[in-house]
C-alpha cells in the first residue's frame, strides 16, 4: 500500500497514482463548468444533465460522483422529483474484491476461521464503510448550505434576496417620487390661490 507521501491529494482524496489525479482534476474543472451553468430554475434541464452525464460515463472518481450524488439530491429535495425519477449512479469498483486484497495478508498470518465469520466481517466492514460514506455526504451538503456564495443548492435564495433588495430600493425610489409629486402639487395649488386672490384686488 503507498505511503501517504507518494499519495496525491486532489479536492481532499488521497490518489495512489498520477493518472488518477490528473483524471480527478480534469472532473474537478468538469464540475466547476457545470456548476457556473446549471439553470436552477429548470429541473427537468438538470435531470437531463445528470441522466447524459450517467449515460455518457463522463464521471469517474469520487469528485464527479459526488457531483452527481450533489444533483440528485437536489432534484428529489427542491424539485420534488421521487427517487425512482431520478437516476441512479452507477459503481464500478468492486468492494468486496478490494477489501478480500487489503486483508490478504493479514488472513495468511491468522488461523483460517469458518465462512460464515468470514461473510460476517466483510458485511461489517461493508456497513461501516457505507456509513462513513453517507456520514460525508451529509457533511458536504451541510457546509453546501451554510456557504455564503451562491452553489446549486443556495442559489434560489441567493437570487430571492437580490430580487428583494432591489425591490425595496424601487419602493424607495417610488415614496420620495410621490412626495416630490404632492409638493408640486401644494405649490400649484397655493399658486392658485394667490392668482385668484390677486384677480379679486385688482377688480
Amino acid at each position: 500500500m503507498a505511503s501517504e507521501k507518494n499519495k496525491i491529494i486532489v479536492n481532499g482524496y488521497a490518489f495512489n497514482n498520477a493518472n488518477d489525479a490528473a483524471l480527478a482534476q480534469e472532473e474537478t474543472k468538469k464540475v466547476e463548468y457545470l456548476r457556473a451553468h446549471l439553470d436552477t430554475t429548470n429541473p427537468d434541464k438538470i435531470l437531463n444533465v445528470l441522466a447524459k452525464a450517467i449515460e455518457d460515463n463522463i464521471f469517474k472518481t469520487p469528485i464527479g460522483m459526488d457531483f452527481l450524488r450533489e444533483i440528485q439530491m437536489f432534484l428529489i429535495n427542491q424539485c420534488d422529483y421521487t427517487e425512482e425519477e431520478v437516476p441512479s449512479i452507477p459503481v464500478s469498483a468492486q468492494y468486496n474484491r478490494s477489501l478480500r486484497s487489503e486483508f490478504a495478508d493479514t488472513k495468511a498470518k491468522v488461523a483460517p476461521e469458518p465462512k460464515k465469520k468470514e461473510k460476517v466481517s466483510a458485511m461489517f466492514v461493508s456497513v461501516i464503510l457505507n456509513i462513513l460514506l453517507v456520514a460525508a455526504v451529509i457533511a458536504m451538503f451541510v457546509i453546501t448550505l451554510k456557504s455564503e456564495n451562491p452553489n446549486i443548492l443556495n442559489y434560489e435564495t441567493a437570487i430571492n434576496n437580490k430580487y428583494s433588495y432591489w425591490a425595496e430600493q424601487l419602493t424607495e425610489q417610488e415614496n420620495t417620487l410621490r412626495e416630490k409629486e404632492r409638493e408640486l402639487k401644494l405649490r400649484e395649488e397655493n399658486i392658485k390661490e394667490r392668482e385668484s386672490e390677486l384677480a379679486i384686488d385688482s377688480n
